[in-house]
């Protein structure tokens, strides 16, 4: 697989792929880990504890202190997986590793068959290293 971790760590939990980007400025309640941009399809979805696929982020660079946000209040997903990078998305999550120890993975999947056939699985874990990326089906 051709994977690259922006943010290193470990997660696990079910599958959610978002059918357009999100921005977590204005898109998304860290209070309750919802998606609340009323024009995006996943309206009112829940992101907490998610493995959230999305091909790439949307907006705003104050989205990676709504991430950061989340994650300190355990609303974030548990790891998300990108086909294309994003700083945003990544500093959020860097932010919240260092400030708070709470690990959310960030790694981008180069390959777009690769990422579709991840993202239709219900449930993986996640381990995004210096050396190595390995995302597992989970029974």
């Amino acid at each position: 697989m051709s994977a690259r971790g922006l943010v290193f760590g470990k997660a696990l939990g079910t599958v959610l792929k978002l059918d357009d980007p999100l921005s977590f400025w204005g898109g998304f309640d860290s209070a309750d880990g919802k998606v609340i941009d009323r024009f995006h399809p996943q309206h009112g979805a829940c992101l907490s504890g998610t493995i959230l696929f999305m091909e790439r982020g949307r907006g705003s660079s104050s989205g990676a202190s709504v991430l950061a946000e989340a994650i300190r209040l355990g609303t974030a997903p548990a790891a998300i997986i990108l086909l294309q990078e994003d700083a945003i998305i990544a500093t959020g999550a860097l932010v919240a590793q260092m400030l708070y120890k709470i690990d959310c993975p960030v790694v981008v999947i180069r390959d777009q068959a690769e990422w579709h056939r991840l993202s239709a699985l219900p449930r993986l874990a996640v381990e995004a290293g210096a050396d190595a990326v390995l995302v597992t089906p989970q029974a």
